[in-house]
């Protein structure tokens, strides 16, 4: 019997019209996004905050540097990850082990209040373990489905749905809790979440059959029978096919570096986010609320927590119906971290609602890009499906100019603060207002590119390339927190207005020679969609 997706028999069982496994991996990556924004949510409040307010009290510019560092360097690490799976580990076996990296860096930073160097070893301990996780899981997801068409971008939207649920949550309450009660337990329940993410996942795995075994490990009598047939069909083809089959895959390899370049353009000014965005939240928005102004913030917030929580546990139990009984103990753990959400959850709403007056966090902002994708990931997904599904350099030329008409935002909001001045109370609307545009250019953006890595890179090299495409992360988050250093000289000489202008211009600027360069690189791509 042959099976419509890749993996096991009970894998063919489907929640939303997708796979069973692809939502285990959908809730293995929300733990681990948890964890990872969360952490990322408090990194710069933490080192700019005072010694007397919990923090070290770095400069910005200090600040902003390490951001970037660290933000460039769990991007640079999923190469050798990728390496390591492809030849000696397999898929399934580098998520575990990353992900108890992981657990065991955010316990580290958890600590720091022992000894500052629990803290950089943390760091370093997310980064080696995001190597081995990030690559790997999103290669089991192109591996699900056979085809490579648009059901294979639609369960990569999915997938990214779930990357930002566990954002979403991971923002909140980490940050929540590091500004409001203390920041090593905001570091601490990161960890908490990663930990469960990774008994999910090692106990649901047998879910994908063979997809992502170790090398030496991963064929069956199918997959033998298979290659046998191609090693005698490439004996016969071989002098035919090889040169017309080295063009196509060499220019489907280069369609694949030009959309990591563009790449670098986009998230060099999306993840300001953590960095200069933070700041301007912190310091120069007006988050203190008082009377029916605080009681409309906590009505809207307690909606905009709850409403995604209770989608996320109604898709909880639809995975529930279709492998609980397979895979029991995995269901387990899972919803037991969800318990614990709850409970933090409803004793962070009650605690505003009964407090006299309401400064919403500075991280919170943050929060707004996850709740958009969860909104419109679905959206966007029915369009990528749809007649009107436009190219991949289109998709990308719409993400840049987007995240560049979020910027403009921010610099028009900024225009009535002084030059060098360290605070201000703009308006909340321009960080709103960013974080929405940047979201709907994330959303023509990542989780597209995704795809076109997975169906434009021979098999053989899938993992591979997207270690290769998380450079273009690394270089983008690198260079951006080099960029948002010279926020304050810059804002000093010029204004806070025309720091913004940079990163509105030049993602812009980008967008149209990407609009330019559709007709060539659809060339490229020979007949991938």
């Amino acid at each position: 019997m042959e099976f419509k997706f890749g993996g096991s028999e009970t894998n063919q069982k489907t929640v939303l019209g997708h796979p069973s496994g692809l939502f285990v991996l959908f809730f293995t990556e929300m733990w681990e996004r948890f964890s990872y924004y969360g952490m990322r949510a408090l990194l710069v409040l933490f080192l700019t905050k005072s010694i007397l307010e919990g923090g070290w009290g770095w400069e910005r510019e200090d600040a902003t540097l390490m951001y970037g560092w660290y933000i460039g360097l769990v991007y640079l690490t999923p190469i050798i990850g990728g390496y390591l799976a492809d030849k000696f580990l397999g898929f399934r076996k580098s998520v575990v082990i990353g992900a108890l990296i992981m657990t065991l860096g955010h316990a580290a930073m958890a600590l720091e209040g022992l000894t500052d160097m629990f803290f950089y070893i943390g760091l370093v301990f997310l980064i080696l373990g995001n190597g081995l996780f990030k690559p790997n899981i999103s290669s089991i997801v192109g591996q699900l489905y056979k085809g490579q068409g648009k059901e294979k971008d639609a369960g990569y939207t999915i997938f990214y749905m779930g990357i930002n649920a566990g954002a979403f949550l991971g923002i909140l309450l980490c940050g929540y809790i590091g500004e409001k009660i203390g920041w090593h337990y905001g570091f601490g329940l990161a960890g908490v979440f990663m930990f469960f993410g990774m008994l999910q996942f090692y106990f649901a795995q047998k879910i994908f059959g063979n997809i992502g075994l170790s090398p030496n490990n991963s064929e069956d009598l199918d997959d033998t029978l298979e290659h046998s047939m191609e090693a005698i069909g490439d004996d016969v083809e071989d002098v035919i096919d090889d040169a017309k089959s080295s063009k196509v895959t060499k220019d489907r390899l280069t369609v694949i570096g030009i959309f990591a370049l563009f790449t670098v353009f986009f998230w060099w000014a999306f993840e300001q986010a953590g960095g200069s965005m933070t700041i301007f939240a912190a310091d120069y928005t007006d988050r203190a609320l008082s009377g029916e102004s605080a009681t409309v913030f906590n009505i809207v917030n307690s909606i905009i927590t709850l409403v995604p929580l209770f989608v996320l546990t109604w898709v909880l139990g639809m995975l529930f119906k279709q492998t609980f009984k397979k895979y029991a103990l995995s269901n387990f753990f899972l919803g037991f971290s969800f318990l614990i959400i709850w409970v933090i959850v409803i004793w962070m709403l009650y605690r505003e609602f009964t407090s006299e007056a309401t400064e919403v966090a500075a991280s919170w902002f943050s929060v707004l890009n996850s709740l958009f994708i969860i909104l419109f990931a679905p959206v966007f997904s029915k369009i990528w499906e749809s007649k009107y599904n436009p190219s991949g350099p289109i998709k990308f030329a719409l993400g840049l100019i987007l995240v560049g008409v979020g910027f403009a935002a921010l610099a028009y909001g900024a225009s009535g603060i002084p030059d060098g001045a360290k605070s201000a109370s703009v308006s909340m609307i321009w960080l709103i207002i960013a974080f929405l545009l940047h979201t709907l250019g994330e959303l023509c953006v990542s989780p597209v590119g995704l795809s076109y890595v997975s169906k434009l890179a021979p098999v053989k090299l899938v993992s591979m390339m997207f270690g290769i495409w998380f450079i273009a992360n690394f270089l983008a988050g690198v260079i951006g927190g080099w960029t948002a250093s010279y926020m304050d000289p810059i804002m000093e000489d010029y204004g806070l207005s025309t720091f913004f202008l940079i990163f509105t211009l030049i993602p812009i600027g980008a967008g149209v020679i990407m609009l330019l360069l559709n007709g060539k690189i659809k060339r490229m791509m020979h007949g991938v969609q």
